[in-house]
């Protein structure tokens, strides 16, 4: 057994093994694309994991903080890199949007984004609105990626938002892993943008809020206090399992590495800690 294997808790790597379910993170976890969030290649040991649980009949989920795609389009193309993964099993923060929004019956929705997020809303009997179309009479507001944004985009949701829709953020993480490094998260700067000009707050839809967590234990039919959430961003997936009394799962990338882990304070940091993947797939099979 390895050295990291060797210094893991054991209390810790018990608790791993007998996880009922697992939220994965996707960039830096699972693939790493470019700036584009295009290219996805499987980081070392990520199949291998997925696929072990498959085997075993163990139910995971992937939940990204990503809106370039719709949860279909990730799955299918998660599917031809070799991840075992139906469509049920992807979430984005517009599949968290689609039950939050409904659940306050905030039907109209500014899409600052794409097709990756207007889809899953008019599947859930949502109306987004496109800002090009340039109405401000709707609910709410939601930041996605929108590397296309411009001033004109800027006028009008900061009308919605003086009109009173409430603003929401797929993240507010200022960077995501890549191939090519760490990249800008495209909602954290808009919705800076907005509130700086209307003193509207954003609301985070999606990791590390509370709201993804329960979205995705409810697609596995199990509490969070079963799950085991693994993720490389220590502002995203491990304060969003520690919120969940979730078994928190560090992994090494290109957004924070190991320092950043350790620089969180002691009750604030992962239970386990891996340099990636591969490390997890050992330690799980109890190689």
């Amino acid at each position: 057994m390895n050295e990291v294997a060797e210094a893991a808790p054991a209390a810790m790597v018990e608790r791993l093994r007998r996880a009922r379910g697992f939220v994965f993170d996707l960039d830096g976890t699972l693939v790493l694309g470019d700036r584009r969030n295009a290219s996805l290649r499987p980081l070392p040991g990520a199949i291998e994991l997925t696929s072990e649980l498959a085997a075993r009949g163990v139910p995971f989920v992937i939940l990204t903080n990503g809106t370039v795609r719709t949860p279909e389009q990730y799955a299918a193309t998660l599917r031809s890199l070799g991840f075992p993964l139906q469509d049920r099993a992807m979430l984005t923060p517009a599949s968290v949007a689609a039950d939050y929004l409904a659940q306050r019956r905030l039907r109209r929705v500014l899409v600052l984004g794409g097709e990756g997020i207007a889809a899953p809303l008019a599947a859930a009997g949502l109306v987004p609105t496109l800002v090009r179309e340039r109405r401000s009479d709707v609910d709410a507001i939601f930041c996605g990626w929108f590397r296309e944004f411009g001033i004109e985009d800027l006028e009008v949701a900061c009308e919605a938002a003086a009109a009173g829709a409430r603003l929401y953020a797929a993240s507010m993480s200022p960077f995501f892993a890549t191939a090519e490094g760490r990249t800008l998260g495209t909602s954290r700067a808009i919705v800076s943008m907005i509130t700086s000009l209307t003193g509207r707050r954003g609301t985070v839809l999606g990791k590390p809020s509370l709201a993804a967590l329960r979205i995705a234990a409810q697609r596995l039919g199990l509490p969070a206090e079963a799950l085991a959430v693994i993720g490389d961003d220590p502002e995203l997936e491990t304060p969003m399992a520690h919120r969940g009394r979730a078994l928190a799962i560090g992994v090494h990338s290109a957004v924070a590495g190991a320092a950043g882990f350790e620089a969180l304070p002691e009750p604030s940091r992962p239970h386990l800690t891996v340099p990636d993947m591969a490390q997890l797939h050992r330690l799980y099979v109890g190689s």
